[in-house]
């Protein structure tokens, strides 16, 4: 598969007769929505393309997050937010609350667990000598299960981070802005 090197897009036209001979849409199952899809799936693929489509080009990225919210039927939702976007997380929880969600939200920090305590030696550490707070995306996850979000929005998590927090989290995932310390969170 060589996806990001493909110059045809054959599976976007519905022309696969033209596709390259290595297109994974070659492989696929006539029938693989019915068969890889549940209920759940369904109607955030559906509603994912309805979002798409009513706000292509005019809406920012808060408002398909609250669009797409609302029409899963979500109201608990979960941040789970780095500490160096703390004040981006309390603007963001505090729109989402004015539109009529409820907001659960988890700084990385939270526990405040020492990084020796993952195998961090001194000298790895990013202020050396002495106590520094280990992001704790898995503590972060299990806060927001415990609160039974409904969907959870990751603000700012590190690379890795963010993976245990999307493999713990049991609500689905979606971000709201990546880290990204050199380009100011804009790769």
């Amino acid at each position: 598969m060589k996806c990001a090197m493909c110059g045809k897009h054959s599976c976007q036209k519905n022309d696969l007769d033209n596709a390259p001979a290595n297109c994974p849409s070659l492989n696929m199952a006539k029938d693989y929505v019915a068969e890889a899809y549940d209920e759940e799936d369904l109607l955030i693929a559906k509603t994912s393309a309805i979002v798409e489509s009513m706000g292509y080009g005019k809406n920012t990225r808060v408002e398909e997050i609250m669009d797409f919210a609302q029409r899963c039927g979500y109201k608990k939702l979960g941040l789970a937010f780095c500490m160096g976007l703390s004040k981006e997380a309390k603007i963001f929880a505090k729109i989402l609350e004015s539109n009529g969600f409820q907001v659960e939200s988890i700084i990385c920090k939270n526990g405040g667990i020492d990084k020796n305590n993952i195998g961090v030696a001194e000298e790895e550490k990013v202020g050396k000598g002495g106590f520094e707070a280990m992001c704790n995306p898995i503590g972060q996850a299990e806060h927001l299960n415990q609160a039974n979000t409904d969907f959870n929005i990751i603000l700012g998590l590190c690379v890795g981070h963010d993976t245990l927090f999307m493999k713990y989290s049991q609500a689905p995932v979606t971000v709201l802005a990546v880290k990204d310390r050199v380009l100011a969170h804009n790769p």
